[in-house]
């Protein structure tokens, strides 16, 4: 029975795209499929921030932080706190990956055209031991062009081998299954989705018009994960994070739904660490959505009062931009879903980012020229656009008023004034001299110390209720859906494996569907940056290791 490719890679964000650029370079014939329309390709890659972990890079330097590949693993191990036995092939890629972020990783992604912006962000603070989770020093590289400008290079490299006819891409084909015709995993069958010309983003039509089977040598799924099925998500939900959110708003399109990753157990994989994910804790809904519920993420500085829905501090370390999913466990123990950021437009001004390429039109655009201007901008434009527009926010020049606006934002008044006042009074008096009992001040104090945080990350230390620094804003924040920390556990060759520990002959995994590598190279956390790099660094692995395969 004939092949129609040697081999066939399911979907086309980017792993896929880096998986199937391996190949056409070992001139391997490829069909690339998609369910959504191909003005989606580059998947939720398109969308990011462009950010990117790298170990000792020159940017790094530059900028006086010393990075080693020590450290870098030393973080990475304390953060994943591997502890299963399912965790021996997470352990072997995350020792792999590190090796690749402190080797040559950066200068790969160089020789194909990617840049990188040259202030380094410091993600995943940490707040605990040396041994414990977070990032030592800022790793959180920015691609010049975020997303689209890392996706740019490998949809080039797939469309040239397109243009060789290498490489076929069928888009709107839904798989719905995988088996053998002979010993090996070699038969992928599907539905065709009727055409749609919906912008990228948007929920596309699920009416079909017709089915497919295709065959080839190899197999590489490269699905992406669970995100978009809130369904799935509260299913998966761990109970060391309590009781999951009955509200959450997504950081994904709803395709994003998982389904792949129930096809390639349904064909004998191994499917591992279905409770590790990651949701971010500080969503707002986006006042313009692309897709349905579409949250936003807020990159934010170590300013901001961290309020429970009850106006409570968090306790230490669960400020700004320290541990992600520590503050999600505390958050979910409340028995509320959202919390509030309390802060005024000199912080907002200086410290807030949002997450994604859209949000990013400098970055994105490449230009330099509104770089400077969003440094020289009270509050930036994307920002300011929230502020004006956003239903979470709420803009103030006194407390009183801005407690009842956000009393008005839920179901019934949790907050008390008069206590968020003592809150911040007493935060406030620790502004008055360099000594300080508050983590948090000493904490911004310590940012400041970094210069990349001091120019353009952390609003130097001042009285919130200072009226000087106003007006007054409260941020409601929703927990937004995001990434699939466990997935199909793969071998250091993205060898898809069985229960039983052997490869499912044929197939592969790689990026969000195989856990960015190894079935959940994360372990519990992420560092963050490690995501995109991650999509890349197992799918280049795929298609190196399945273009061999079938060589």
């Amino acid at each position: 029975m004939a092949y129609d490719a040697d081999v066939i890679v399911i979907g086309a964000g980017l792993a896929g795209l880096a998986a199937t650029a391996e190949l056409v370079d070992a001139d391997r014939t490829v069909i690339l499929l998609d369910q959504e329309p191909e003005q989606s390709m580059g998947g939720q890659a398109f969308w990011s921030f462009g950010g990117l972990f790298f170990v000792n890079s020159p940017e790094q330097r530059r900028l006086r932080i010393k990075d080693s590949h020590a450290l870098a693993l030393q973080d990475w191990m304390g953060t994943a706190a591997f502890d299963r036995p399912e965790d021996a092939w997470p352990r072997k890629w995350a020792e792999a990956y590190v090796d690749f972020a402190a080797g040559e990783k950066r200068a790969w992604l160089y020789r194909q055209g990617v840049r990188f912006f040259p202030v380094v962000g410091w993600a995943e603070r940490g707040g605990y031991d040396a041994r414990g989770h977070g990032n030592s020093v800022p790793r959180f590289h920015i691609t010049w062009g975020t997303g689209p400008g890392l996706v740019e290079p490998f949809e080039r490299r797939v469309r040239a081998g397109a243009a060789r006819g290498l490489v076929q891409l069928k888009f709107r084909h839904r798989v719905t299954g995988l088996s053998r015709s002979a010993g090996a995993v070699d038969t992928v069958t599907g539905e065709i989705l009727e055409p749609s010309g919906i912008r990228r983003g948007q929920a596309s039509s699920r009416t079909v018009t017709g089915s497919f089977e295709l065959r080839a040598q190899a197999v590489i799924v490269t699905s992406g994960g669970i995100g978009g099925n809130h369904d799935l998500v509260r299913a998966n939900w761990p109970e060391r994070l309590g009781s999951p959110p009955e509200r959450m708003v997504s950081g994904v399109p709803a395709h994003v739904d998982g389904r792949m990753l129930g096809i390639a157990e349904e064909a004998g994989a191994h499917l591992i660490n279905r409770d590790r994910m990651w949701h971010y804790t500080e969503g707002i809904q986006n006042w313009n959505p692309i897709w349905d519920n579409h949250g936003i993420r807020i990159l934010p500085g170590p300013s901001s009062l961290w309020l429970d829905a009850r106006g409570k501090r968090l306790p230490v370390p669960l400020f700004p931009g320290f541990d992600t999913l520590g503050t999600l466990e505390h958050i979910m123990k409340t028995g509320y879903d959202h919390t509030w950021f309390v802060l005024d437009q000199k912080i907002i001004g200086k410290e807030f980012a949002l997450s994604g390429s859209e949000q990013n039109p400098d970055l994105t655009g490449k230009s330099v020229k509104d770089v400077i201007g969003r440094a020289r901008a009270d509050v930036p434009g994307p920002v300011k656009a929230f502020m004006d527009n956003g239903v979470d926010f709420v803009v103030e020049k006194d407390l009183g008023s801005l407690v009842r606006g956000m009393n008005a934002l839920t179901k019934e008044p949790l907050v008390d004034e008069a206590e968020l006042r003592r809150e911040i009074v007493a935060r406030d008096r620790e502004i008055a001299n360099p000594f300080t009992k508050d983590l948090q001040v000493m904490a911004i104090r310590g940012a400041r110390n970094y210069l990349g945080d001091r120019l353009i990350r952390t609003a130097a230390p001042h009285r919130i209720l200072d009226p000087k620094a106003g007006p007054l804003i409260a941020v409601r924040l929703n927990i937004l859906t995001r990434k699939t920390l466990g997935g199909l556990e793969t071998d250091l060759s993205s060898r898809v494996l069985t229960e039983g520990g052997e490869p499912l002959e044929g197939v592969y995994a790689a990026g969000e569907a195989a856990g960015f590598g190894g079935g959940g190279v994360h372990g519990y956390r992420s560092l963050e940056g490690t995501f995109l790099g991650g999509c890349l660094f197992s799918g280049r692995t795929a298609g190196r290791a399945a273009a061999k395969a079938v060589g």
